[in-house]
């Protein structure tokens, strides 16, 4: 016997909303269980999502361009057979959050805690009521407090739901100074994008309390020649406020140093045939990364994260490094985890992969999160320093320009040596400047004489 069922998004990680960019079936499409229905882009990456149900699909409720978010249905299929162990939509759309749970610990508890959330505010306006009847939230009985809100007053705490509250950390918008729009005050996503706006037309930081900028000129460019308006990728869409957030709000400091790399180059290239065995590439950035980490365990506080109070440092145990990528449609940072845990041939194969994934738009969201420290390479390109824009939460960043020969004194003569230029930026509340350089003199003493990281 024949039924119909409901094909829902699952989680899409930290954003409500996200356009599909594909879709892969018409309506009286047969479909198989695991089959990709349509192909969304969210945040830097793109993903297919899947059928959950074998069948036909009878409604397609769906198109090109829409924006659709955990939840929301993408079609109906007229299931004619289930497997015993195929999850209902149902229960695809529940578990999502709970599946996102290792990737995101904020995320899941957020979407779990949404509706809980809802009635909590609203019985804070409201007060208490004896006996609430079920889905009437105007008599359910106020919350306790947050920590942080001991003290105020309970009218003065923001209105804005968990998902809400977090994107506003990520903004770095304190959110009693944004005026809600929705039932009883409440903060929604269109009011926080509106004060983001606002602040930016009028030349002040989001967060309230930043610079006094002034206003970006309003310009007719018309008027002295001919023009064309091309729209910027989704990628530099997205891209483009996260820097200009991390270079605001972080007091970069940029370390200029130079590694002898004469030695690694002799043993790069003579590992050439061994790496092609492998079936990859021996790459320089494979040593650079095996010498971060190196550097990194050496000096710890760089492996760290400033907590949001600004008075706790995350120490991280674990060595994930995030690589950029120069992809048609922008700058890309997949990372590579467990570095410390691999040799020069597994890195060499997984950085060629995530490479190639990232050129194609094929990284998953997940792929380009948790890093601890970045490597910004333009050595393929050319140049001789620059400062790097740190990847926050990160503390540091480490730029490389294109290795030259120069002329090195041995301490009798002049001989040419293959010298490799070093871009370090680093936040400067958490790294004193003497220790940047220390970082960058053991970071080019790894790649001076590789036996060093094998001790």
């Amino acid at each position: 016997m024949s039924n119909k069922q409901e094909i829902k998004v699952p989680d899409i990680g930290d954003v409500d909303k996200v356009p599909i960019i594909e879709v892969l079936v018409s309506e009286g499409d047969e479909v198989e269980r695991e089959q990709s229905l349509i192909t969304l882009e969210s945040d830097k990456a793109t993903m297919e999502v899947p059928s959950s149900m074998a069948g036909t699909i009878v409604e397609l409720r769906v198109g090109e361009g829409d924006e659709v978010g955990a939840g929301d249905v993408i079609a109906v299929v007229e299931v004619t057979e289930e497997a015993p162990d195929s999850p209902s939509a149902e229960e695809q759309a529940e578990a999502a959050p709970d599946e996102a749970v290792e990737d995101d610990g904020d995320k899941a508890g957020e979407q779990r805690e949404e509706p809980v959330q809802a009635a909590e505010d609203a019985s804070r306006e409201d007060g208490p009521a004896q006996s609430p009847p079920a889905g009437d939230s105007d008599d359910l009985p106020p919350p306790p407090i947050p920590y942080e809100a001991m003290g105020e007053d309970p009218s003065r705490i923001p209105h804005a739901s968990p998902a809400i509250r977090r994107l506003a950390r990520q903004l770095g918008v304190d959110l009693s100074r944004v005026s809600g729009s929705g039932r009883k005050g409440r903060i929604t996503e269109e009011d926080l994008k509106g004060h983001v706006k606002q602040a930016m037309q009028s030349g002040g930081a989001a967060a309230g309390g930043g610079l006094d900028v002034a206003a970006a000129p309003q310009v007719d460019f018309a008027r002295y020649g001919e023009i064309e308006e091309v729209t910027l990728s989704r990628v530099q869409q997205i891209s483009g406020p996260a820097l200009h957030r991390n270079w605001v709000s972080i007091p970069h400091v940029t370390q200029f140093d130079q590694a002898d790399i004469t030695e690694m180059e002799a043993f790069r290239q003579a590992s050439k045939s061994t790496a092609e065995q492998a079936g990859t590439r021996m790459t320089p950035l494979v040593f650079l990364i095996k010498a971060v980490v190196a550097a990194l365990r050496e000096f710890p506080h760089f492996n760290a994260s400033l907590a949001p109070d600004g008075k706790t440092l995350v120490m991280k145990k674990y060595y994930h490094v995030g690589v950029a990528v120069d992809t048609d449609n922008g700058l890309l940072v997949p990372v590579i985890r467990d570095c410390d845990k691999k040799g020069l041939i597994e890195l060499a194969r997984e950085l060629t992969d995530l490479s190639e994934r990232a050129r194609a738009g094929k990284l998953k969201a997940d792929e380009m999160r948790g890093g601890c420290f970045s490597i910004s390479s333009l050595g393929g390109i050319g140049g001789t320093a620059f400062t790097p824009i740190i990847n926050a939460p990160e503390l540091a960043i480490l730029g490389v320009s294109r290795s030259e020969m120069a002329p090195v004194w041995n301490g009798e003569a002049f001989e040419p040596r293959l010298m490799l230029p070093l871009s370090l930026s680093y936040d400067h509340r958490v790294i004193d400047g003497a220790d940047a350089v220390r970082f960058t003199r053991y970071l080019a003493a790894q790649l001076e004489d590789l036996r060093r990281l094998l001790l």
